[in-house]
């Protein structure tokens, strides 16, 4: 087989399966458990049924942090490691609808979570913001909820917009153990 990349060395035949092949495979073996979860489907507004599950069930909801009248929870689609969201627990789908005291704990909850993301991953920047309906990009729009992302220099590529991927270095489930105590003395 000959290599496709004149900087690697090209492999016999019966490489093993798995190995570097000249081709350049992104190789993401972890999807697998996406891929076949047999997870219970969530049936209705995710925001409203995760939590109502129970703090029993928050790590496998990836919900960080209850609070009185809003929740943290780690996105379960992220664009970097880390991402997580500050949710009322009412259902509402826009920010005027907020009351004043879930504005503020949304608010707080979002600062609470960057001293958390700077004490286990250190990132020099975070993206804050709301998605107000669907036309703004909001993908659950009858929940308002208020996103932080942690940025790093060079965090972004082309990968999304040519290969349709996301590269994570790090697995929801390492997220969660590293922010959860985090956010508790954040």
């Amino acid at each position: 087989m000959v290599s496709q990349h004149p900087d690697r060395d090209p492999e016999p035949a019966d490489a093993e399966v798995g190995r570097l092949d000249g081709l350049g495979r992104l190789w993401t073996p972890w999807r697998m458990a996406y891929i076949k979860r047999d997870d219970e489907p969530i049936e209705g507004c995710p925001f409203c049924v995760l939590p109502a599950r129970g703090p029993e069930r928050d790590a496998e909801s990836l919900i960080l942090h209850r609070g009185e009248r809003c929740y943290a929870i780690l996105n379960a689609y992220p664009y970097n490691p880390g991402h997580l969201m500050a949710v009322p627990f009412r259902h509402v789908g826009s920010f005027v609808e907020l009351e004043r005291a879930e504005l503020h704990e949304m608010a707080e909850l979002c600062q609470r979570a960057v001293r958390a993301l700077q004490a286990t991953s250190g990132p020099p920047a975070c993206n804050i913001g709301i998605n107000d309906g669907k036309i703004a990009g909001a993908g659950i729009a009858d929940h308002i909820h208020q996103h932080v992302v942690p940025r790093w220099g060079g965090d972004t590529n082309f990968m999304p917009v040519i290969g349709q991927t996301r590269v994570l270095p790090q697995l929801l489930s390492e997220a969660y153990r590293a922010l959860a105590p985090a956010f508790a003395e954040a």
